[in-house]
């Protein structure tokens, strides 16, 4: 029998624990779903599962034609073959996020295919080469980097392809057409509401309009993603608003629909002020898309890779409506929305400057001044009709401030102005 020092026996010790970790930092086990139909033409967004990332940092994301391996299959050297790089995972469409229930480590990815590189595995197949590519993801520890790859198999769009959003267009519509932004007289009947929506696959649409009111907390661009956008475990963590209206409509595989909005009736007026109404999705099943987490298949159908936009409307006297609407009626002026005249708003409250479009403008001035003394300026190209000041302007600028904007031409020369208007301060 040999006798192990104690100092030996630490050495062992330590080796085996650095081994454990070496394994550990080489647990990625795998994707699910391992291959989806996606759309030859367009952006496409589905919802993966990478399994077993504990110990692994997700670094990036990348298309190619061909890879060395077969798909979902973990390796230690990149598989994608050198020439067939389609493109990068854009840094704003990366909604990446790690993920876990009951003792599981996975990330969970919302893999948007810009046009980009759907149009070149178009050309490659239309050229004959395979009508098939592969989304990579890139993860990085200890042990060095590890691969996986999925199938993207080009479709048309329609029955085949995982239910996704890819485009929301949220409108108020009477009889001057579809409005961003709307002005609304205090107790009175707003225009009817609805959700113009691009998409791919097909199934149940389902969620709820809720509307944000003065005072409410905002929500947060997590608050704005539809359910099957979140990891499972953050599905029930978002901030909920009161509730107007819920809608369950099934998508044909046509790819465009119309939303319609909560009954106008339902549509609050009674309190001066911003109001903000939202479009959330729910997860709905869809068997094209729905991912294995290890401890249980998670539902994806509305998945989508951007955050769901807000329709705004201010509810505004009488006499304040009739004189924004006055303004941009009259030639020479700039129609301003929000804030109202003389409105009074809490210190540290965020303010958001927001005005009609001018014709033949293409750059908006506003200027906002404190004692005559001016206190802020931005200038936003003709597309941008709104302004959200930063926080110091409220807490920095005194009691009170006057705003206006000036629209300009594309040589510099004033098309229009606003009047003056004013805006105090409370604690």
């Amino acid at each position: 029998m040999y006798l192990i020092s104690r100092k030996v026996f630490t050495i062992i010790a330590t080796l085996v624990s650095l081994a454990f970790s070496i394994e550990s930092s080489f647990a990625l086990t795998g994707v699910n779903p391992t291959g989806v139909n996606v759309r030859s033409h367009g952006v496409t967004t589905v919802f993966l599962t990478f399994q077993g990332t504990a110990g692994q940092t997700s670094s990036e994301g990348f298309w190619c034609g061909e890879i060395t391996v077969p798909a979902n299959t973990v390796t230690n050297t990149n598989p994608c073959v050198p020439g067939t790089l389609f493109g990068f995972l854009p840094k704003k469409l990366n909604l990446a996020r790690n993920s876990g229930t009951r003792g599981a480590s996975n990330l969970t990815d919302i893999m948007t295919i810009p046009s980009s590189v759907s149009r070149r595995a178009y050309q490659d197949a239309k050229a004959g080469k395979k009508s098939s590519f592969f989304y990579v993801r890139k993860f990085s520890g200890v042990g060095g980097d590890q691969y996986v790859a999925v199938t993207c198999r080009m479709a048309g769009g329609g029955a085949r392809v995982p239910l996704a959003l890819t485009n929301v267009d949220l409108v108020f519509r009477d009889e001057e057409g579809d409005k961003p932004v709307t002005l609304i007289v205090q107790n009175t009947l707003s225009p009817s509401v609805g959700a113009t929506i691009s998409y791919n696959g097909s199934g149940r649409l389902k969620g709820r309009w809720e509307v944000v009111e003065p005072g409410d907390e905002e929500p947060t661009a997590n608050d704005l993603l539809t359910e099957a956008s979140l990891p499972i475990e953050q599905r029930g963590l978002q901030r909920r608003y009161r509730l107007l209206e819920r809608f369950n409509v099934f998508l044909p595989p046509t790819g465009r629909a119309f939303i319609p909005g909560p009954k106008v009736t339902k549509i609050p007026t009674r309190v001066k002020g911003p109001y903000k109404l939202l479009f959330r999705v729910e997860a709905t099943y869809d068997k094209e898309g729905n991912s294995n987490t290890t401890t249980g298949v998670t539902q994806s159908g509305g998945v989508a890779g951007f955050t769901m936009p807000v329709l705004r409307y201010y509810v505004a006297a009488d006499a304040d409506v009739r004189d924004a609407l006055a303004n941009s009626k009259g030639r020479g002026r700039v129609a301003l929305l929000s804030p109202l005249n003389n409105v009074v708003l809490r210190k540290g409250q965020p303010v958001r400057f927001s005005w009609k479009p001018t014709a033949n403008t293409k750059l908006y001035f506003l200027e906002i001044k404190s004692n005559n003394k001016p206190v802020l300026s931005a200038i936003l190209k003709d597309n941008k009709t709104h302004y959200i000041a930063p926080p110091w302007l409220t807490k920095e600028s005194g009691e009170s401030i006057r705003w206006r904007v000036i629209s300009k031409s594309g040589d510099g020369k004033v098309v229009a102005s606003s009047p003056w208007r004013n805006l105090s301060f409370t604690q």
